[in-house]
């Protein structure tokens, strides 16, 4: 690939790890780099990652072959208005938000449609800012792109192998269909979980015996309820078109099955289940989607003094890092008592023929 000059507004976990991914596969391209937090760009340029860091978006970024933009999204909208006025003719911008619409619409108002490549990297983390951004965060983690239909099939397909060559999954796609998309596997999913929760909550007697037996599978299916409220009210803000249309549709099927249920019709109750768990077991595991994924295993041990310190000291001594580990009192879903997470995948199917080469057994989330 030709020596690029590539900037970079926001600095936090998204494109910290983008930038620390191109500069890992690439020594040769130029990054410049504006955050607002002074601390951000301080360490950039400190480890190498960046090779210029400004203070404001300005001149330094007028000869910039890509810009990525990777602010909250009604900031990117800001920052185009700024840009416009410094980019030279052949820069694309491009964008990491998770809804497309908007932006798109104001590209398209701002005339800058041939400069103008969408993009929504599916990997994210728990944590957030540069300090916790990775080089690796976005390898086998599919990336939409939605190019307008002004930008040459040139540059597409340039920044369609620079997406592949940082380890990500580039996926071309139209921005109506990716908002569409992401509303049914994230959003409206979001939004269930946070309802499950608060339909525990609501419902809970006074000695909160639902929160006390809640665990394992509900804490499972509900842990992206944890999320930050203001980014996902954001969220649900800019795509709420899409994430109407599939609730009402998610609001029919609950409906269905609720009637099901009252007439003692086993059968519909089977099909759900039925179709649901073969449409699921198709899913790949071998690349990141949207929603985070957590690494679980599951292992049977005695309850005795230093069960759980043994385990631990097993996976410690081969340089194995825990990322929780907890005694799971609901057994109902879970098939073993001690639940422990990781980090990565490779750190779970390691620890997993560890342990059962120390005569546990062992059980794998699907």
């Amino acid at each position: 690939m030709r020596n690029l000059k590539i900037g970079f507004i926001g600095l936090g976990l998204i494109g910290g790890s983008i930038a620390k991914s191109i500069k890992r596969v690439y020594d040769n391209h130029t990054i410049v780099a504006y955050n607002r937090s002074a601390a951000a760009r301080e360490c950039a340029l400190r480890d190498g990652t960046a090779d210029i860091v400004t203070e404001q978006a300005d001149e330094h970024f007028s000869d910039c072959d890509y810009i990525f933009l990777c602010t909250p999204v009604e900031q990117n909208i800001r920052y185009l208005k700024c840009l416009k006025e410094i980019i030279s003719e052949n820069c694309i911008i491009t964008d990491v938000g998770s809804v497309k619409g908007n932006i798109h619409t104001a590209i398209e108002q701002l005339s800058l449609s041939k400069n103008f490549i969408g993009g929504h990297p599916m990997a994210g983390s728990e944590k957030t800012g540069y300090t916790n951004s990775d080089s690796h965060l976005l390898e086998n983690a599919y990336y939409a792109i939605t190019p307008t239909k002004e930008v040459s099939s040139e540059r597409t397909n340039e920044f369609f192998a620079l997406i592949s060559s940082i380890g990500a999954l580039p996926v071309l796609l139209d921005y109506r269909e990716h908002d569409y998309a992401v509303a049914a596997i994230s959003h409206v999913p979001h939004l269930i979980a946070a309802c499950l929760v608060n339909l525990v909550k609501d419902n809970d007697s006074d000695r909160e015996t639902m929160k006390l037996l809640a665990a394992g599978g509900f804490k499972d299916i509900t842990r992206i309820a944890s999320s930050s409220p203001d980014m996902w009210q954001q969220i649900c803000s800019t795509n709420r078109d899409n994430i109407a249309t599939l609730l009402e549709k998610y609001i029919q099927s609950l409906k269905e099955i609720k009637t099901a249920i009252e007439k003692n019709t086993p059968h519909s109750v089977y099909d759900l289940f039925e179709k649901s768990r073969d449409y699921r077991d198709s899913f790949s595991n071998q690349t990141h989607g949207l929603i985070t994924k957590i690494y679980t295993l599951y292992c049977d041990i005695i309850d005795e003094s230093g069960s759980i310190s043994t385990i631990a000291g097993i996976l410690a001594k081969n340089n194995i890092s825990i990322k929780n580990i907890g005694i799971v009192n609901n057994r109902e879903t879970e098939a073993g008592v001690l639940r422990i997470e990781f980090y990565e995948q490779m750190a779970s199917e390691f620890a997993c023929q560890l342990l059962a080469d120390c005569g546990y057994t062992v059980y794998t989330d699907k």
